[in-house]
């Protein structure tokens, strides 16, 4: 059986293995940051829940983290699985953002990703907490939300949105037209949530495909990683001041 300092040194290469935070740990099993630098130094137990959630973020069994071996697989950063609550306030915040501005010509498949990006990535450096919890992977035209695709369906077939296939001065698009009202005090999103989304919406929604994509690479998060992974969200703290959206104090 493994011993509590093995698993603690295990927990913690898997954590730098997709370059998470100890805070951002701590976030998504919803425990204080000094409790998981005590796990990972062997000085806490973990609980059976509490290893069953671990072993589901880092995409691995409850056998494979109890295993008496501390082999970590050599891969790229993977994205964690969406809770129910947290897809529930990623589509909130979709139809949000479509309503205030979808009706757009220029509001497409790639113009939204980049929104929804930005409202994720800015409140994450303003309040170092997540908004929705969408992981980004950077693609060929920027930042994606991972679980997109999938929320779409979910939300096309309960009747939430329409989706419709159009062109926009010659290039093909996607636009989503929302069949239904937006509730964000329904999934606690908060004044200060929808603040960064208001301030998203004027600041971007003007752009269209290509000049928001461009944009968006040039966002340390994007530029620094590499094709085809996942975005650290950690990376808004290097941001350039002209992406930087906090206010830090001078030095």
């Amino acid at each position: 059986m493994i011993t509590q300092k093995k698993l603690g040194e295990k927990i913690r290469k898997l954590r730098e293995d997709i370059d998470f935070s100890q805070e951002s740990l701590a976030l998504k099993l919803n425990l204080p940051r000094p409790a998981i630098s005590q796990i990972e130094s062997g000085q806490r137990k973990v609980d059976s829940l509490e290893l069953e959630k671990i072993a589901k973020l880092f995409n691995i069994s409850v056998d494979e983290l109890l295993a008496d071996e501390i082999k970590v697989k050599q891969r790229t950063k993977k994205r964690f699985v969406m809770s129910k609550s947290e897809k529930e306030k990623f589509k909130q915040v979709l139809l949000y953002i479509l309503e205030k501005c979808g009706a757009k010509p220029n509001i497409g498949e790639t113009v939204l990703y980049k929104l929804l990006y930005f409202c994720d990535f800015d409140f994450y450096e303003i309040y170092e907490r997540p908004l929705t919890g969408m992981s980004y992977r950077k693609i060929n035209y920027g930042p994606a939300p991972c679980d997109f695709d999938e929320i779409i369906k979910e939300m096309l077939k309960d009747g939430q949105l329409k989706k419709i296939n159009t062109e926009y001065y010659g290039n093909p698009q996607k636009k989503y037209i929302p069949l239904v009202d937006t509730n964000l005090s329904k999934v606690k999103i908060g004044i200060e949530g929808k603040e960064v989304i208001d301030k998203t919406i004027s600041r971007l929604s003007d752009m269209n495909a290509s000049a928001i994509a461009d944009y968006s690479h040039q966002d340390i998060p994007c530029d620094t990683t590499p094709d085809k992974e996942i975005i650290d969200y950690e990376l808004v703290f290097y941001r350039k001041p002209a992406y930087s959206v906090r206010n830090y104090p001078k030095e």
